[in-house]
């Protein structure tokens, strides 16, 4: 699942959208068994599943996520009050980044790790292109299509900050917060305001759109690479409330 298109980039099956629960830590699970049902993997149509597997590490379960000229995530629905936990905290890790990637170009969208968030915001708040283009998407791939996404990745060469539009639509907003090999192979915290990256990303002063789910997992399909990432525990925090 690349950052691409609503109906691909916000793909969630109606599988996934059953009854939203709290976030199902890799650590409670047993390595090389199955990812608990909660977590679902996101496939592209006509893209190559990457590997996915819990794998122990250094006595803890993570997830492990292995793409050759692939592209996937697993996710999870979710229906939380970000007014409540409105921080997404987690630590990730990668073999090495993506060489030919490149966040601007459709034929460059491939991140060596990538995580996702997805908002619930009502399609009656969207601008009036947008909202055709959800309503039509979601005849194709159902009324559980999120409408908008904050797509997290590890960049090969984009400053940390870079900010920029999905090649494909302007309903997710990719956010490089690791760029280069320097901390390759080391785990990396990460620790996220969904809030303030919401309302700075779409300009929305709105209410608060609940966050309906989360993703995680790597894309090396249109370079043809390959990349392995790692995902620890995924947390929802609170943090000094919502702005």
């Amino acid at each position: 699942m690349r950052c691409r298109p609503l109906g691909a980039a916000l793909l969630v099956p109606a599988a996934l959208a059953a009854a939203p629960a709290a976030v199902i830590s890799f650590s409670s699970l047993t390595p090389g068994s199955a990812p608990a049902a909660a977590w679902r993997e996101l496939v592209p149509p006509r893209a190559k599943a990457p590997s996915f597997a819990l794998v122990d590490e250094n006595g803890t379960t993570v997830l492990r996520v292995r793409s050759e000229a692939a592209a996937g995530t697993l996710a999870q629905t979710l229906h939380e009050d970000l007014a409540a936990r409105n921080v997404l905290a987690w630590r990730w890790k990668i073999d090495h980044v993506v060489a030919k990637g490149d966040l601007a170009a459709k034929s460059g969208d491939d991140f060596a790790a990538r995580v996702y968030a997805f908002f619930d915001v009502p399609v009656s708040r969207l601008p009036f292109s947008a909202r055709v283009r959800i309503l039509l998407a979601r005849l194709l791939y159902g009324s559980q299509l999120p409408t908008t996404a904050i797509c997290y990745v590890w960049d090969n060469r984009h400053p940390v900050g870079t900010s920029a539009w999905s090649p494909y639509t302007d309903r997710v907003r990719v956010v490089v917060l690791e760029s280069g090999d320097s901390r390759a192979g080391r785990w990396v915290p990460e620790r996220r305001d969904l809030v303030a990256d919401y309302r700075l990303a779409f300009g929305d002063e709105g209410p608060l759109p609940a966050l309906s789910g989360i993703a995680a997992g790597n894309d090396t399909d249109q370079t043809g690479e390959r990349a392995t990432a790692w995902f620890g525990d995924f947390r929802l925090e609170a943090a000094g409330g919502a702005r």
